[in-house]
């Protein structure tokens, strides 16, 4: 089961890894957007590592909700909408409960990208975060690693893809040839799941 203290954890380890890869995110967003996708991230989930050390929320949902309502307040652009609304939505989606199992979490997910595509119009082969975050969320209930595997090849599929949605649309046929940057992000926090995953079980297997 997997409780508050796991989620906090993973937004930190979202946060770090946006922190390391940021350079590489405006670099995907500097052809086909406006080159601040890295920057914008970094802010946001900074913030939301600093709130939730200060909050402590005590419910996996709590956090995952307040998590959202940071990125909103301080992300610009279409970013701080958009993953915010993955995380209140998923954070909603998981209640009240103190712990939640993969399977309660892997649904949750669902609902989240749910109302992100309703949000932002886009479906996969858009060439958006949806093409990451719609495989993960359908793996995650196989396991967190399959769920990682399955958002970085989605990103990596939006790269001969045409742009239906967002600014890289307005490029037509020049945004073939790019990866997605928000396919990239998102495949960075699921990646940052599935480590949290990780680091609990051998801690876990230490402890015994």
């Amino acid at each position: 089961m997997l409780d508050a203290d796991f989620f906090r954890r993973w937004m930190a380890a979202t946060a770090a890894s946006v922190d390391r890869e940021a350079e590489r995110l405006t670099e995907l967003d500097s052809p086909i957007g406006d080159a601040d996708h890295g920057s914008n991230l970094q802010r946001g989930f900074r913030a939301v590592a600093a709130t939730l050390d200060k909050e402590a929320p005590d419910t996996p949902g709590a956090v995952l909700t307040v998590a959202g309502r940071q990125l909103i307040s301080t992300v610009g652009g279409a970013s701080g909408p958009l993953y915010g609304t993955l995380l209140r939505r998923t954070g909603k989606a998981l209640g009240d409960a103190a712990e939640v199992s993969v399977a309660q979490l892997a649904e949750a997910l669902r609902i989240g990208v749910v109302a992100v595509r309703a949000l932002g119009g886009a479906s996969p082969g858009d060439k958006t975060m949806i093409d990451a975050l719609v495989p993960a969320a359908d793996a995650l209930a196989e396991s967190f690693d399959a769920a990682r595997t399955a958002a970085e090849e989605g990103a990596l599929a939006t790269t001969p893809l045409l742009a239906r949605k967002g600014r890289a649309s307005y490029l037509g046929e020049r945004s073939v040839g790019h990866q997605d940057p928000g396919a990239t992000s998102a495949a960075l926090l699921i990646a940052a799941l599935a480590e949290t995953a990780e680091a609990t079980k051998t801690t876990e297997v230490t402890d015994e």
